[in-house]
């Protein structure tokens, strides 16, 4: 799964650039891009827009615009999914915006995450770190008022429904996550709609990042499909850059000069191209160990075989020959008629 944020493809973008359509044109080229590479790794991808607060919503709309557009040539969205994070809102007001945007969305199948009750901490310029306790927890009521209203309009949604978690990473014992409480919500909506299913919620976990194996493995039995690990994956990145510098330290000190001698060039060592591909390297072990904890290592083995074009395959038009065929047609029968 790829996912950007709005701080995401506004850099993606380019940081000097000042429209207000930046974040926008620059996750949508990042969803391009992927699209164009995607069938070189043998997997399935997701692409996903995460973390929509109510003042970001322009930048929602310009990412449905492409969508919506790109279904109209293709048969399908840009987007795989996106996430509205309007937690900061009254739950009326959240909800009520989830289904203006939901109806919109289910059109053109893409899924919708939303969130309900608060995480904490501070991510992509929405800063919740001093928010009341309380708010972190979110109850089996509210968890059910998203679901009886998404769930009149389609299928395919999930919510992340707050149970303690925080963005970034903190010492143990300074956050209480109680992943049990994402069970009482399953019951609850169970119970409510009479399901047959276990756990009829997709669920979704954010500030995933330090949590204990024992922590994410509750979630996942109460019915977490999806986790955010950001800040364990940024740590992870800048970490293969860190151990990069510190084994070629002696060679990143200038472009000419080094211990193998005074006139040995060093341009293999600080092309970034190079410590890039360090960082890349050690993020992508991280998603690894992620994999590992949520127990959806193996269930997708990659493929060797050509994969298939994900530009989008444009619409068949009506053969023009086959228009004057039918036009034909009917001019005779018309002709036959008035006989």
């Amino acid at each position: 799964m790829i996912q950007v944020s709005n701080g995401g493809g506004s850099f993606l973008c380019g940081k000097a650039i000042k429209d207000p359509n930046a974040a926008a044109a620059g996750s949508v080229a990042l969803a391009m891009h992927v699209r164009a590479v995607a069938k070189y790794y043998g997997v399935p991808v997701v692409l996903h827009s995460d973390h929509c607060a109510k003042k970001l919503l322009p930048w929602f709309d310009g990412m449905i615009d492409a969508d919506e557009e790109y279904f109209a040539k293709y048969g399908e969205p840009l987007f795989s999914s996106h996430m509205l994070d309007l937690s900061e809102e009254t739950d009326e007001e959240n909800i009520a915006i989830c289904v203006e945007y939901f109806k919109r969305l289910s059109k053109i199948n893409i899924w919708l995450e939303m969130e309900i009750g608060i995480t904490g901490g501070e991510e992509d310029g929405v800063n919740n770190e001093n928010i009341d306790p309380e708010k972190l927890y979110t109850t089996p009521e509210q968890v059910y008022s998203v679901y009886e209203a998404l769930s009149k309009i389609g299928p395919m949604f999930s919510i992340a429904a707050a149970f303690g978690n925080v963005h970034g990473v903190y010492k143990p014992g300074n956050v209480k996550l109680s992943p049990e409480k994402l069970g009482n919500h399953q019951a609850f909506t169970k119970k409510k709609i009479s399901s047959s299913l276990e756990k009829p919620i997709f669920l979704v976990m954010h500030g995933g990042s330090g949590s204990t194996d024992d922590e994410i493995a509750l979630a996942v039995k109460n019915g977490v499909v999806k986790m955010n690990i950001d800040t364990d994956t940024q740590w992870a990145y800048w970490d293969g850059l860190r151990a990069f510098e510190k084994e070629k330290h002696a060679y990143l000190q200038g472009q000419i000069g080094n211990p193998e001698g005074a006139d040995k060039p060093n341009k293999k060592y600080y092309d970034p191209r190079k410590w890039i591909r360090c960082a890349e390297e050690t993020m992508a072990k991280r998603v690894g160990v992620s994999m590992e904890k949520l127990s959806s290592v193996g269930k997708y083995p990659a493929s060797n075989e050509p994969g298939s074009s994900q530009l989008g395959e444009l619409k068949q038009p009506i053969n023009p020959a086959l228009l004057v065929s039918v036009g034909v047609a009917i001019g005779s029968i018309g002709a036959m008629l008035m006989k």
